[in-house]
């Protein structure tokens, strides 16, 4: 079954981190990029960073100094380091893989930042 699983989400305290993982099924081929989207209530779903398959990265102004994307081709899977978390940073994240036929979407993971 082709899917992507995420882990990591959680509650933290304004200053603190969180790292987040998506790791992709063997199944999923000739992904050209990798990124993470964040989504609250009433609000369109928007992208927060994304790491293309060449290592070259993008973030959101909001997270630029703050939070890090990162890949692992082999094991096919993103992660996002999220340091000095902020209360407006709470949201339900998602993963996406971007590959040649079709996008791929994980289940999402909360993240709540308390102030």
């Amino acid at each position: 079954q082709v899917q992507l699983v995420e882990s990591g989400g959680g509650l933290v305290q304004a200053g603190g981190s969180l790292r987040l993982s998506c790791q992709g099924s063997s199944s999923i081929l000739n992904v050209k990029a990798m990124g993470w989207y964040r989504q609250t209530p009433g609000k369109q779903r928007e992208l927060v960073a994304e790491v293309t398959t060449g290592g070259s990265t993008m973030y959101a102004e909001s997270v630029k100094g703050r939070f890090t994307i990162s890949r692992d081709n082999v094991k096919n899977t993103v992660y996002l380091q999220m340091n000095s978390l902020k209360p407006e940073d709470t949201a339900v994240y998602y993963c996406r893989f971007t590959a040649w036929a079709r996008d791929y979407w994980g289940q999402g993971s909360q993240v709540t930042v308390s102030s």
